[in-house]
């Protein structure tokens, strides 16, 4: 007996769905660590770009640039962002089309794979 298109199209969605979830918990597991350019400052962000660890040498506390410090503590944080966000659409390129880049894609996937999830009601 031939299966029917239902069970193809729903062997598809589970595919699909599955792929879609591997490629979630690979990007939640990116973990991208940049050194400061002096070394002093060691940043560490996830897939989504959060900050999960920030590193600061003692001797940064030597100087009283406040300003200077905060400067490069975002500095650092946003280019670990950068490398996170470029490890990611590596990962998610499957499902991008092939001229997406970091700044305009979204990768975060969670409101498809919820509607891949819902179940249709005929729409």
């Amino acid at each position: 007996m031939e299966p029917s298109f239902d069970s193809d199209m729903y062997a598809d969605y589970e595919r699909l769905a599955e792929d879609v979830r591997t490629m979630q918990e690979r990007l939640a597991a990116i973990r991208a660590t940049v050194d400061s350019d002096d070394g002093l400052i060691s940043a560490t962000v996830g897939g989504a770009g959060e900050l999960i660890e920030l590193w600061l040498d003692p001797r940064v506390y030597r100087t009283l640039d406040s300003a200077a410090l905060a400067e490069s503590i975002t500095g650092t944080i946003h280019r670990a962002a950068g490398v996170s966000q470029k490890e990611g659409l590596t990962i998610a390129a499957g499902f991008l089309p092939p001229e997406s880049t970091v700044e305009a894609a979204d990768l975060r996937f969670g409101p498809a794979l919820h509607r891949l999830d819902r179940p249709s009601g005929g729409r």
